[in-house]
C-alpha cells in the first residue's frame, strides 16, 4: 500500500534529499523544507521505495500539497 507524504505547513522546498526509485527506511529525511528561516525535515514514516517525488528545490508547497509517494 502506497503511503503519500503531504506538507503540513506553507513553505520553500529547500533541498531535496531522495529521488524516485530510493530505498528509505523509516526515519529517512526526503526533503527539506524552509519557513520562516527554519530548516524543516520531511521524513518518511515507514520504510520502502520512493515511488514518485514531485516537489523541486525552490517550489513552494501548501499545507497538505503531496510531496512523495512511498510504496
Amino acid at each position: 500500500m502506497a503511503e503519500e507524504i503531504r506538507a503540513e505547513m506553507v513553505a520553500n522546498v529547500w533541498k531535496v534529499v531522495a529521488s524516485a526509485g530510493d530505498t528509505v527506511s523509516e526515519g529517512d529525511t526526503l526533503v527539506i523544507l524552509e519557513s520562516m528561516k527554519m530548516e524543516i525535515p520531511v521524513i518518511a514514516e515507514s520504510a520502502g521505495v520512493v515511488r514518485q517525488l514531485v516537489v523541486n528545490e525552490g517550489d513552494v508547497v501548501q499545507d497538505g500539497d503531496l510531496i512523495a509517494v512511498i510504496g
